[in-house]
């Protein structure tokens, strides 16, 4: 188990120089406590390079033991940490923050190690990543209590917040760094304790973030990491004690039912951010420079590994040919390649089985009728590669129509008219993410408001930002993350009342 705080890079030191030493200095074991150490087993698991297939480490693997040994430090220190001034937990946010600003190219570089994103999106992350730390430090010391009369005059209303209490994080592996930060940072600002549990497939940048956060300041106990190949052995014992009050996840909506499941035994405050199946529609009237720009951004970014990518694109059958024509144009440009090679634009999905997943997509598309204007076939050798591929005519009953893509493919299908469009987009079980391209903003506003979905794009592509409240409607989930709202999932609303 490493324990050792990693050092800065020097200017001169390449990203393969540097990885070597970076992946030594990173801790792999368990936090808990204030404490790193081994899993009570001494059980850990493999973490991979999915551009090489080559493992990058072996991290503690936490059992049922260590996740109820997570949530004793948090239940010990809540009582402390929740009177801690707000001041004071605002200046442990804006030391971390600094510190991720400090240490960026080693973020960025464990991120695209881990998870196979290009090193220049992977320094996109930490900028917005560390933009949570820098948002929810600035809210820590807003109070939203207030003291009034009430309308009938007959009593004084005292209302307060006040911590949730120890809340369990459950992040993904597609965003490493800021879906750590969207959840640990509100935590700290509203004055709950954490249990994190970082996914499987990408735990290390997760884990050098929590050494960033205790070197910060941050108390023993009050943030805990237990990394584990088996999810349930972590989420199945806490969730049934009593002592843990709130659950935060990101991930598949099928987990996440399980999840609202388990928390009605003890009634506990979830916020659930899930699937998505992003809509982006073009209209007649649109900048169709702008549109190919956000297409991209919203299609590509991430390699398409992000829940908000759009995933179906509808475009109007009068300008659908140019717009094929222009993003195709784009799509060939793409570089595929490992993160750490200059120049390389899309990097590996994150495991095989992704690559199976997209691939059995496009191949179900095909045989419905749907033409591969770009793409569409895996390249030889090693590594979890798939192409920028582009598909026209898809029709409705496509299964990448209907499923979460989750990977770099386009599939284009036309509207002729605005309710049909807004049909098309409401199709689907899901509602978190949505673009809309059109020359008239009016047009786009009132179109918005048909729309079944917590976030819209209007003429852009990539819209997240820590200050906005992040999260979806139907079945993408509940809660938000970000923005004003975002304390407010961490916080309970106490009303006392007196007489005048």
């Amino acid at each position: 188990m490493t324990t050792t705080t990693p050092t800065s890079p020097t200017s001169t030191t390449s990203p393969r120089e540097r990885a070597a030493e970076l992946l030594t200095s990173t801790p792999t074991g368990l936090l808990i406590g204030g404490a790193w150490r081994d899993a009570s087993d001494g059980g850990t698991f493999a973490v991979e390079n999915p551009a090489t297939g080559e493992t990058l480490a072996h991290v503690a693997s936490a059992t049922s033991d260590d996740a109820r040994a997570a949530l004793d430090a948090a239940a010990a220190a809540q009582a402390s940490w929740g009177a801690t001034p707000a001041r004071e937990r605002a200046e442990i946010l804006r030391r971390a923050f600094a510190l991720v600003q400090e240490r960026r190219e080693d973020l960025a570089l464990l991120m695209t190690l881990e998870m196979g994103k290009p090193l220049a999106e992977a320094r996109g992350e930490v900028t917005y990543g560390g933009e949570f730390l820098r948002w929810f430090a600035e809210q820590a010391t807003h109070d939203d209590s207030r003291y009034a009369a009430t309308p009938e005059g007959t009593l004084r209303m005292l209302v307060q917040r006040r911590p949730v209490g120890p809340s369990l994080l459950i992040t993904p592996w597609n965003f490493p760094l800021a879906m750590a930060t969207r959840k640990v940072a509100p935590a700290v600002a509203a004055g709950c304790t954490m249990v994190l549990k970082p996914a499987r497939l990408t735990p290390l940048t997760s884990l050098l973030f929590a050494q960033l956060m205790v070197d910060a300041g941050l108390p023993d106990g009050v943030l805990s990491v237990v990394p584990s190949a088996s999810a349930a052995a972590v989420s199945e014992p806490l969730m049934a004690d009593p002592r843990l009050r709130k659950v935060s996840f990101t991930g598949s909506t099928p987990v996440g039912q399980n999840l609202l499941r388990a928390a009605a035994d003890t009634v506990l405050r979830t916020s659930m951010e899930l699937g998505g199946n992003a809509p982006l529609v073009v209209f007649e009237d649109a900048d169709l420079d702008a549109a190919v720009d956000g297409a991209m951004a919203a299609k590509l970014r991430n390699g398409g590994e992000a829940c908000t990518a759009a995933n179906r694109f509808y475009v109007h059958e009068s300008v659908a040919d140019e717009f094929v024509s222009r993003l195709a144009e784009r799509f060939r440009a793409v570089v595929v390649g490992n993160g750490l090679d200059e120049g390389t634009t899309l990097g590996p999905l994150v495991e095989a089985k992704a690559v199976d997943s997209v691939a059995a997509l496009v191949d179900d598309a095909v045989a419905r009728g749907a033409q591969v204007v770009v793409g569409g076939e895996r390249p030889d050798g090693p590594g979890h590669f798939y192409p920028a591929t582009l598909l026209r005519d898809v029709p409705a009953d496509a299964r990448c129509m209907t499923e979460e893509i989750f990977g770099p493919v386009a599939p284009v299908a036309t509207f002729a008219t605005e309710d049909e469009a807004a049909e098309l987009a409401n199709s689907t079980e899901y509602g978190l993410a949505s673009y809309v391209f059109t020359g008239d903003v009016r047009r786009g506003l009132a179109f918005a408001e048909r729309l079944e979905f917590g976030l819209l794009g209007l003429n852009a592509g990539v819209i997240s930002n820590a200050a906005a409240p992040f999260g979806g409607m139907k079945q993408s989930g509940s809660g938000r993350e970000g923005g004003f709202e975002g304390i407010a999932e961490y916080q309970e609303v106490q009303y006392v009342g007196m007489p005048l």
